[in-house]
């Protein structure tokens, strides 16, 4: 293969990057001779640190600009955090690979000095618990409804900062960016899938193309690992049809198990599909569950969605959305 150029686009926080560079070491182990550069781009989400995400009322908070530099041809490629890839991507753009997933899984970090607890019911009495995620507040306040659960914004480094300047017991990480930071030593205890469902796609990274680019198409599909591609396929759907942004109560993660009943048949492996809808004050969630052949992602997704409308989901979130101010309110 001849010498080729390929321009990686990535945010611009320590976290975003190594993961552009774990995407950029992967293709240069698939194409020795691909030269690869990282070109960071600023999103809203990165400059509007003063406002919590929930009020800002954008599902492309973080992907937005790497998306306008991917259509104006000023990048190759962009590297996100799957969690952060709204369900419907932008006219001319397409998915072209998910990265093996990376542990999905939240975990407590304590402040530094204060007792390590071993799990949620380990936390002190009203203990403060820093957050900006809707999910994380719902499902915390479901275990713990006496904590107390403050916004607390900023990239991986700057939480872990703030925690050392008093008035935080803890916070709420995701597991995946404390290990690609070199910083998984932190967490006290990760929550089980029972006491706490991940975001959408959380842990693995997604891999953004122009539709219809095979050069590029065809360089990155090496980086697609089928089993992440197909759990995260699921989690999206059931967001999809559930109509949520980024910025809503829902955790869901998919996995594949083997199909009991099928041991000896080669298409055999099946999704589970775990989600959790909430209310923000923890007083009333949803938990459910669904399996389906491993082959038929979406409908999975889209078939758990329905089970939970039926149950109260839609009514959850119509209130919150109702309830949310307009983008760019004081409130």
């Amino acid at each position: 293969m001849s010498t080729a150029r390929l321009v990686v686009g990535s945010r611009g926080s320590t976290l975003a990057l190594a993961q552009a560079e774990l995407v950029a070491a992967g293709l240069r182990a698939l194409h020795p001779h691909l030269a690869i550069e990282i070109s960071t781009i600023a999103t809203t989400g990165d400059r509007l640190l003063d406002v919590p995400l929930a009020r800002i009322g954008d599902k492309g908070l973080f992907t937005k600009e790497l998306e306008s530099a991917l259509l104006e041809g000023r990048i190759d490629l962009a590297v996100h955090s799957a969690k952060d890839l709204p369900t419907a991507l932008p006219a001319g753009l397409a998915l072209a690979a998910v990265t093996r997933r990376e542990d999905p899984r939240d975990v407590f970090v304590a402040a530094p000095g204060a007792p390590r607890p071993a799990g949620p019911t380990d936390l002190p009495a009203a203990a403060c618990v820093g957050s900006s995620s809707l999910r994380r507040r719902a499902q915390l306040l479901a275990l713990r409804p006496d904590l107390r659960v403050v916004d607390l914004r900023g990239n991986v480094e700057t939480r872990l900062r703030k925690l050392s300047d008093g008035g935080l017991d803890g916070t709420v990480l995701a597991a995946a960016g404390l290990r690609r930071l070199g910083r998984a030593d932190v967490a006290a205890f990760a929550f089980g899938f029972d006491q706490m469902l991940p975001a959408v796609g959380q842990g693995a990274l997604a891999v953004e193309t122009r539709a219809g680019d095979e050069h590029v198409g065809a360089l990155v599909a090496g980086l697609n690992d089928g089993p992440s591609a197909l759990a995260v396929r699921a989690e999206r759907a059931l967001l999809a049809a559930l109509e949520g942004g980024c910025q809503v109560p829902l955790g869901a993660h998919a996995e594949l198990v083997a199909a009991v009943d099928e041991v000896d048949a080669a298409d055999g492996a099946e999704l589970l599909l775990r989600a959790f809808v909430g209310t923000l004050d923890g007083d009333e969630s949803l938990r459910d569950s669904l399996r389906a052949p491993a082959a038929q992602p979406e409908a999975l997704g889209e078939a758990l969605a329905e089970r939970l409308r039926a149950a109260g989901a839609e009514r959850i979130l119509a209130a919150l959305r109702d309830a949310a101010p307009a983008p760019g309110s004081a409130r």
